[in-house]
């Protein structure tokens, strides 16, 4: 079976502590900035996992590619996208200033078949990814039995948490979904994940979590996040459509009609009280930290009239008023995707 060099969805978080780094020159003299071009010489790096801002500081000037690690760390450090590095493979140029260096190590077309899985990928999303880059079925299949779940959770999916990956040439489909849990569970503990909030688990929080990456804008996770705790506090169905759109495996559409909540699923929230039995997707941490801390609120509805417009309210009248706004937003085409 042909093996990739792959990169996955995980963006692994590098510490840059404020300490002191060796250089050859305590000034931290740093390159000018160069005009690059196809004549530029380049070499190829490797971040290992885990490596600290010090760590890729005295990997770059090691390398040639910057003048002083002092440089590279200073930048790094005065710059919150240095948390965003990905391990693995990149192609930097050689004799760059220290910012040239930072935005080449950000630059995913400098990684090797980088691959970005998006916050909210289904697990068959992240399968069909790997069956495209070489594994076959069965090694998938074999490497997903294999799967030890983290404590407190029940289901795969929700647990291979979005970021972005790298890999070295020849791992297997086990290593690259263990990496993936990794990430999870050191976001999971970060977040107090673990521990639970108040009467719930920590798979009903990663549940809410999914199901707010799927329902609402960023700005607006803290506020789906309360209209789910406030329906579930007076036993109202959830009747959220992200659920059902999770059954029939359909993504960009807004429009669900009534044939659709009638789906015969524990998963559609339609036909059943309550969360779901898991995840529909797999959040990033904002979603996970909105169902940890939802906004004050006594919110029961929500809709999305026109993009970017969600509007929340306590008033099913009111609510019923935005959906009328909403059906003749959709029919105008606000909703189209414009290519």
């Amino acid at each position: 079976m042909r093996r990739l060099f792959l990169a996955g969805v995980l963006i692994v978080s590098l510490t840059f502590s404020l300490h002191l780094i060796r250089s050859q020159n305590r000034g931290a003299p740093d390159f000018p900035q160069m005009q690059i071009s196809s004549q530029t010489k380049e070499v190829t790096v490797e971040i290992a996992p885990g490596s600290t801002g010090s760590d890729i500081a005295a990997l770059l000037f090691d390398s040639g590619i910057v003048k002083s690690s002092t440089a590279f760390f200073r930048v790094a450090v005065g710059d919150a996208r240095s948390a965003k590095i990905a391990p693995g493979a990149h192609r930097l140029a050689l004799e760059i200033s220290a910012q040239q260096a930072l935005e080449q190590l950000l630059d995913a077309k400098r990684m090797p078949d980088l691959l970005v899985i998006t916050e909210g990928a289904w697990n068959s999303e992240i399968v069909a990814e790997l069956r495209s880059r070489g594994f076959s079925k069965a090694d998938i299949d074999v490497a997903m039995k294999s799967i030890k779940l983290p404590t407190g959770f029940t289901s795969l999916e929700g647990i291979l948490f979005p970021a972005q990956y790298s890999f070295p040439k020849g791992a297997t489909a086990s290593e690259m979904f263990q990496a993936m849990i990794s990430r999870f569970s050191t976001e999971a503990s970060r977040s107090g994940l673990l521990n639970g909030e108040g009467k719930f688990t920590p798979q009903q929080l990663l549940t809410m979590a999914s199901i707010i990456q799927s329902e609402g804008d960023l700005k607006d996770f803290t506020k789906v996040s309360r209209v789910i705790r406030n329906r579930l506090a007076i036993s109202m169905p959830l009747q959220l459509d992200s659920t059902v759109h999770y059954i029939r495996k359909v993504r960009g559409q807004v429009f669900l009609s009534t044939q659709a909540t009638l789906a015969k699923s524990p998963y559609n929230t339609y036909r059943n009280y309550g969360l779901p039995p898991g995840p529909i997707g797999n959040p990033g941490r904002a979603a996970i930290d909105a169902a940890m801390h939802p906004e004050a609120g006594d919110w029961l509805f929500f809709i999305t009239v026109a993009p970017g417009d969600t509007r929340f309210t306590k008033s099913n009248d009111e609510f019923l008023t935005w959906k009328r706004l909403y059906d003749k937003n959709r029919r105008a085409g606000a909703f189209e995707v414009k290519k």
